[in-house]
């Protein structure tokens, strides 16, 4: 599959079938991690968890015996750095027909924190389960994916727009569309992207009374997320130079990509 495809074709898997990951996908993982950059510069180290040997679980996933966890310094940008990052080895994992599904809030998060050997001075925010997707679908997987449309997107012009906010764009290239089938915490699709010729200014729409409440924020891991998906479309350099473009309260420039 090429990079479009996999975005497309990626669903987050709650149900697997119980067979343990094979030592030969588990090396390719840990092998790929290790090649994984993002355009903050901030590093993020993955582990691999075997989930009997430190009893990890969540209520919300079944059939699955090994987690990827990451770490990050608490650094300004750290959460668009993890979401982009971790996007990455979700990506892989997926082209390999490994299931994975972003788990921030169902999870023990002291337990998981201790196995991955989290620092004071760092961020353990999300984990993944990894292995092979179930062919059915366990109720309280089905019943998640439903109450958050997993398999539904806004349309283009609710998320895209050119020169300000006032002309949205009802079309989408490549680079959009990728973006648009990324995942976010909830499906909530908090990006928001203002194109001005060869530069794409990325917003977050930050959802009113949300709030994650541990310190950072998931929907600026979504925005890394969408950030990861852009690039892996399109070349670009991620850069911080603010447009004169007007927002509301909620609204909150996150960075742009210039892709001249």
């Amino acid at each position: 599959m090429d990079r479009m495809q996999i975005i497309k074709t990626r669903k987050s898997v709650r149900t697997f079938d119980g067979q343990k990951i094979t030592d030969e996908d588990k090396e390719k993982l840990l092998n790929y991690t290790k090649t994984i950059e993002n355009p903050y510069n901030i590093p993020v180290e993955f582990i691999i968890l075997d989930s009997e040997k430190y009893n990890l679980s969540s209520p919300v996933i079944e059939g699955e015996d090994t987690y990827i966890a990451a770490k990050v310094a608490k650094v300004d940008h750290c959460e668009e750095a993890y979401g982009y990052s971790f996007e990455k080895i979700i990506l892989y994992a997926w082209s390999l027909g490994i299931g994975t599904t972003w788990v921030g809030g169902t999870l023990d998060r002291p337990l998981f924190e201790k196995a991955a050997a989290t620092r004071d001075n760092e961020y353990m925010m999300i984990v993944t389960p990894i292995g092979y997707p179930s062919k059915t679908q366990s109720k309280v997987d089905s019943a998640l994916r439903e109450s958050v449309k997993g398999d539904e997107r806004l349309p283009a012009s609710k998320l895209f727009y050119e020169h300000d906010f006032s002309t949205p764009l009802d079309h989408s290239e490549d680079s959009l569309d990728a973006v648009r089938w990324a995942p976010s915490a909830a499906n909530r699709q908090p990006w928001r992207i203002v194109k001005d010729d060869n530069d794409y200014h990325f917003f977050l729409e930050h959802t009113i009374g949300y709030s994650s409440g541990v310190g950072w924020d998931v929907q600026k891991i979504d925005m890394g997320i969408a950030i990861c998906h852009f690039l892996c479309v399109k070349n670009g350099n991620l850069v911080f130079d603010e447009p004169e473009i007007e927002t509301d309260e909620y609204t909150e420039y996150i960075a742009t990509i210039s892709c001249e």
